[in-house]
């Protein structure tokens, strides 16, 4: 299955809640008029993509209806693809090119924070990356063993302690480990303790200035793990999160089992936090890279297997 099908696949569910109620709404309509897209902007807020992102579409296509002289309803699901690939796209590239570089994975406990980490790091050693794993999640002894499941799946190193530690010292062990076997990439676990947004703060500064003394003019990403199936829960995640981290991505997970998919418009939106992975299903592969056009076709257009 190629890139594109698996993002499609994955966004089925997503794609038959917005698509077929758009194409229902569009075929009832016999010219482009404001209630038209007062029932637009409707499905999409019902479709979790939140009332001021709807709002924003909806007034880009009202401007784009006008200046192009489009007459015919049917045209407004291409204009509407072309205009979400607009209001998504930015700078999705993970940015490793020291040696090594870091990557914080952060998010609440049950997002598939483990699972993201197992299947970035695969991903990277594919390409030629040696990768190492922190297993600072130190609050929950299951934690490091899932880390451990995952780095054996994916052939890399990982640097453990016991369950209580101190996290940062997980992070200080893992950058030594990381310089003396050459290591490209460094990827950290973290407690996902947002009940406690002062002790989480506390703890990723501490975690944050021991890379800026150990590894100075390291590239560091902070990845947020997010469960696109609790939908606007996401977003109020993500804005909470951004308090107490500067995070430089979103890892949107379970887009394949969920009619919500279109909260990754919202936070991109919202948050100004751009998606740089998505998670369509269970396997290695099924962390895919976040393409904006790619992503919009995938949200509104029918595939072939749709009309089966």
């Amino acid at each position: 299955m190629g890139l594109f099908s698996k993002i499609s696949e994955g966004l089925r569910k997503t794609r038959d809640s917005i698509s077929g109620a758009i194409g229902s709404m569009l075929s009832s309509f016999t010219k482009i008029d404001d209630e038209l897209f007062e029932e637009l902007e409707e499905i999409l807020i019902m479709s979790d993509i939140g009332a001021v992102t709807s709002a924003k579409i909806c007034d880009t296509l009202k401007k784009r209806v006008k200046e192009e002289k489009i007459k015919d309803p049917e045209e407004i699901k291409k204009l509407l693809s072309q205009t979400v690939a607009e209001m998504v796209k930015g700078d999705r590239e993970l940015k490793l090119s020291t040696k090594p570089s870091f990557v914080f994975v952060i998010g609440v406990n049950g997002v598939g924070k483990t699972t993201t980490i197992g299947k970035l790091a695969s991903q990277l050693k594919a390409s030629g990356k040696k990768v190492i794993l922190g297993a600072a999640d130190t609050f929950r002894a299951a934690a490091i063993e899932q880390l451990e499941v995952w780095a054996g799946r994916a052939g890399v190193d990982i640097v453990k302690s016991a369950e209580g530690a101190d996290p940062a010292s997980v992070v200080f062990d893992t950058i030594a480990a990381a310089k003396s076997r050459g290591s490209d990439v460094i990827i950290c676990d973290t407690a996902g303790r947002l009940h406690n947004k002062k002790n989480l703060m506390n703890e990723l500064a501490k975690m944050y200035r021991i890379i800026g003394r150990e590894l100075p003019d390291a590239d560091v990403e902070t990845l947020l793990v997010l469960d696109a199936t609790t939908g606007q829960n996401a977003v109020n995640q993500a804005r909470d999160f951004k308090e107490v981290a500067d995070i430089t991505g979103i890892v949107l997970t379970k887009l394949d089992g969920t009619a919500r998919g279109g909260v990754v418009l919202a936070i991109m939106d919202e948050l100004k936090i751009p998606v740089k992975y998505i998670g369509v299903g269970e396997q290695i592969d099924d962390l895919q890279p976040f393409d904006p056009t790619e992503f919009a076709a995938a949200l509104f257009e029918k595939s072939e297997k749709d009309e089966l």
